[in-house]
């Protein structure tokens, strides 16, 4: 931590707008569910754009993430990664006939 007054001044005031921004994003959110973009899915993918924002602001200037070693970079891509990919294998599998029409179609 700095003992210089004009370098904690400058931190807080970074902190400051910060929290400002993640408030004003979340107001963006909650008026965002409130409108109706010409698609459904149009609204989740905006809404899921300004969550990942949000997140990604906490994570690097409030748990200091920023001005980690690379590693940890590595394994938050990793994270990433694989969260897409468990993502579009839901996806794919959701728009699987076979599965749906078994399951539904039933003789018990």
């Amino acid at each position: 931590m700095s003992d210089n007054i004009e370098e904690i001044q400058k931190s807080v005031r970074k902190y400051i707008i910060i929290g400002i921004a993640l408030l004003a994003l979340s107001g963006f959110t909650v008026w965002l569910s409130t409108v109706e973009l010409p698609t459904h899915g149009l609204n989740i993918l905006v809404g899921m754009i300004v969550a990942t924002f949000k997140a990604s602001l906490v994570a690097l200037i409030f748990m200091h993430l920023n001005h980690e070693r690379p590693i940890i970079y590595k394994v938050l891509a990793f994270t990433v990664a694989f969260a897409i990919v468990l993502f579009v294998l839901f996806i794919v599998s959701a728009q699987d006939p076979l599965v749906f029409e078994g399951f539904y179609n039933r003789n018990e």
